[in-house]
């Protein structure tokens, strides 16, 4: 879609930041804002891509998640600062 420029890449964060994080009613995700939880991933948007095989995005560096880094310079830290979600 990103060659195909049906959407921006603003619009395209929010769709899988904001837009899920209220289906999940993770009120306090989606955002950068004071008060919500400071997810948040570095990527590089001429590079970012969705697996084939079920794997890691190419193109992203460094994922926190609750403020605690679990991906820096693209490997894993060890760090499990999450939560599983339940529909």
């Amino acid at each position: 879609m990103r060659d195909e420029g049906v959407l921006s890449l603003e619009e395209a964060v929010h769709r899988v930041t904001f837009l899920p994080a209220g289906r999940f009613g993770l009120a306090d995700r989606g955002r950068l804002e004071p008060g919500y939880a400071a997810d948040v991933v570095v990527f590089d948007p001429d590079a970012i891509a969705a697996p084939r095989d079920g794997g890691f995005a190419t193109g992203v560096r460094d994922v926190l998640v609750n403020g605690v880094g679990v991906l820096r310079d693209s490997s894993l830290t060890g760090a499990r600062p999450g939560r599983g979600l339940r529909s």
